[in-house]
């Protein structure tokens, strides 16, 4: 029996259908070894000037390397088919060790697509575990080990409990803190437009007044407007130049991670997170008229390759279904400009060219079909020919004044045939040059610049892959982590930066220059991409890097002052009548607490100008605690009331208060029971009374219409999503219109 190790349970099985019976395959679930989540682990050895990870098999894991471990003892050959990136090649080191198995002598296999015909001759060329690329996965892990473990605590005793600092977090929040600096400082230039249309309907621009050329902000105010418009009214006009030109609109290149993130983004409304769940799954396995497969290749990657059977493979099709005149002469080859391109992947496409977006939706989830569509589409495109226009331009020219018209024209679509274009023709009408040209209308309008507009999610990925800070698969987990910090909100898909945003930054700038800066940051990220190719040791890389950074700690704890509100009040604790009381500040705003804390855990609620207020007389309750006896009283928390014990702290008992009770008419679609309204920390939700027996839960009120989509059980639910009125699958959260259900 031979053993394939892959990180994933969806690739594990996947793989495992293409293969016989002589072969296991086993998923370590990501990382087996770490880091320890609880202390530093690094160990700075002053005589070899290294530092030292402590790596630990976490208690969740242990169970899976267990498994490993048996499975391994009776395998003839062990594999590591880990995905084909530092991290991947990492994880397959730590799972060497986590069996003790020498990582030099497990064949290595790496596949960008997960086919059989990929995994037999990944298996036929197997290679060794690339020391270089584990050692750039370890100098990054360290790094951000290093920075995080020193840095987020510095910034939570100076600013607030339950910050975060990060070498690639800390500068992507400045670049979102300085767009909206600049936002702020935006001072609006007025500028005037002179808005002209020649007869039969000719929208033209004033290019040049008395000699001189115009630009978007040439005329100032509306003196100057008005001086230019009654000089445009007298002035006589002749077509003294007509112009055509063909244009192409080149093939847009396939997809790597950050493109994708963003065409789905603006395309399709997903989120970098959203889309990279959605391409794993399709990358691991999803059904197919011919069993279980990877439809795409792999999804974290910067590289613009292709493989040439894959490229001839699509060539053909465009022949067949668009006819020669699609088909470029020779394959279109595209490289990488963005700073920092590293790992030898392909770019992302389809891995099966029959299985089309209209066979595919027979298979895949809502979710799932628009994006693979537009991975197909996109790969289809880019062996596309051009498209061309005809593009017009006519000449106005007057004494003292002149314009321009221009218009388009599609001649040729090209790759506009799979993807489609929202460009319409701008046709200009038959005209002869030295014609008379007679104006219609003159309007002068007033205008004011615009400030830079804020990052989107998209944007925001655009700026960090061109200015090389991160790599593909840190952009969704770092916008993530600035999110969930409350660094930043996301409205209408703007990143707009919290005021502890600014506070951070603006301490990290003083103090951590290189931490934030993205020159620094990018510099980093080359430097690893040199550990990786051999050219730079990584320990003289962390060493480089771990004693002037410590310094700036130390240098903080002194230097940077507490944002901490703790003001003395003057008055005395009531509770232990020892210490005074201070005004402090907190998660919830600010409020007054004993100095004597933690052995006085005396508070009082104050307003928001730190002014002392009366507490609001309990209400009490018909319910008595059932561990103790004594009265239920209600209490305000963070997730609204509850019921609390009167006899606290000797009893700590509390008890959610149930929402309005109501009952569902219809019955639990897994058991036949009744559901009902109930009410848990994230809001009211509708479970079967059988719990837990029975666990189903639904958010909206369940109907008994049973859900279309191929294998799903559930049923739909009515709810509003978007504006518009849907019913989801309580199940699979497949949409679908009212109207469609109604019908």
């Amino acid at each position: 029996m031979n053993l394939i190790i892959v990180e994933s349970p969806a690739k594990a099985k996947t793989i495992k259908n293409f293969l016989g019976k002589d072969y296991e395959v086993i998923a370590s679930k990501g990382h087996i070894r770490d880091l320890p989540k609880s202390r530093f682990g690094i160990t700075v050895d002053e005589e070899t000037q290294h530092l030292v990870p402590s790596y630990s098999v976490a208690k969740e894991n242990a169970p899976t390397v267990k498994e490993i471990k048996a499975l391994a003892k009776k395998a003839d050959k062990i594999y590591i088919a880990t995905d084909e990136d530092r991290e991947g090649e990492a994880i397959g080191w730590h799972i060497a060790h986590a069996i003790k198995k020498d990582p030099a002598e497990l064949p290595r296999i790496v596949f960008h697509e997960i086919t059989k015909t990929a995994i037999n001759h990944a298996l036929e060329s197997a290679r060794h575990i690339d020391m270089d690329m584990v050692n750039a996965q370890q100098a990054r892990r360290i790094l951000d080990r290093v920075v995080g473990y020193k840095l987020s605590p510095l910034l939570s005793s100076k600013i607030q409990k339950g910050l975060s600092g990060g070498r690639v977090q800390s500068s992507t929040l400045k670049l979102v803190v300085d767009r909206e600096r600049e936002i702020k400082a935006f001072i609006p230039q007025e500028y005037w437009s002179i808005d002209t249309e020649f007869k039969t309907n000719i929208e033209a621009t004033l290019i040049a007044h008395k000699g001189e050329k115009l630009t978007k902000l040439s005329i100032e105010n509306k003196e100057q407007a008005e001086a230019i418009t009654k000089s445009v009214k007298a002035d006589e006009y002749i077509i003294s130049k007509i112009e055509t030109k063909e244009r192409k609109s080149a093939t847009p290149p396939p997809f790597m991670t950050s493109t994708l993130q963003q065409a789905a983004s603006s395309k399709l409304g997903f989120t970098p997170k959203r889309t990279m769940m959605i391409a794993q799954t399709l990358y691991e396995g999803v059904k197919t008229p011919d069993g279980t497969s990877g439809v795409i290749t792999y999804m974290r990657t910067d590289s613009l390759n292709l493989a040439s059977e894959a490229v001839g493979a699509v060539r053909g099709i465009i022949e067949n279904r668009y006819g020669k005149k699609y088909l470029p002469k020779n394959p279109k080859v595209y490289t990488k400009k963005a700073k920092g391109a590293q790992e030898a992947h392909e770019a992302i496409r389809p891995t099966m060219l029959q299985f089309t977006p209209e066979v595919a939706q027979s298979y895949l989830k809502a979710d799932e079909i628009k994006l693979y569509r537009l991975i197909y589409e996109r790969f289809m495109a880019c062996q596309m020919e051009d498209a061309k226009f005809e593009q017009q331009s006519i000449i106005f020219t007057g004494q003292n004044n002149e314009y321009r018209a221009s218009g388009r024209k599609l001649i040729f679509d090209g790759f506009y045939a799979v993807t489609g274009t929202e460009d319409k023709d701008k046709l200009l009408p038959t005209l002869k040059e030295g014609e008379k040209a007679e104006l219609q209308s003159v309007k002068p309008e007033q205008h004011f610049t615009e400030p830079p507009s804020r990052y989107s999610e998209a944007s925001l990925i655009k700026k960090l892959e061109t200015e090389g800070v991160g790599r593909p698969s840190t952009y969704a987990p770092t916008i993530a982590t600035l999110s969930n910090r409350t660094y930043v909100t996301i409205e209408k898909k703007q990143i707009i930066p919290t005021e502890m945003a600014f506070t951070v930054t603006e301490i990290l700038e003083k103090n951590f220059a290189n931490i934030v800066d993205i020159s620094f940051t990018a510099n980093m990220e080359e430097r690893l991409d040199e550990v990786s190719e051999g050219d730079v040791d990584w320990q003289k890389l962390l060493y480089d890097f771990y004693y002037p950074f410590m310094e700036q700690i130390e240098a903080g704890q002194k230097n940077i002052i507490s944002l901490k509100l703790a003001k003395p009040l003057g008055r005395t604790c009531p509770k232990c009548g020892e210490h005074e009381l201070l005004l402090r500040s907190g998660r919830f705003g600010n409020f007054i607490a004993c100095s004597g804390f933690p052995k006085c855990k005396y508070t009082e609620q104050c307003d928001e100008n730190g002014e002392a207020v009366e507490k609001k007389q309990e209400e009490s309750s018909e319910e008595k605690c059932e561990k103790c006896g004594s009265d239920m009283i209600v209490k305000n928390g963070r997730n609204g009331q509850f019921l609390a014990c009167s006899n606290y702290p000797e009893c700590k008992n509390t008890k959610s208060i149930n929402v309005e009770e109501k009952t569902s008419e219809t019955p639990c679609p897994e058991c036949g029971g009744v559901i009902s309204l109930k009410n848990s920390r994230r809001g009211p939700f509708w479970g079967c009374n059988n719990y837990p027996e029975c666990k189903f839960i639904s958010k909206f009120e369940p109907t008994t219409i049973k859900c279309k989509e191929k294998g799903c059980s559930g049923v739909l639910a009515p709810r509003t999503y978007r504006n518009k009125e849907v019913y989801e699958c309580v199940k699979c959260k497949t949409r679908t219109p009212k109207e469609d259900v109604d019908k």
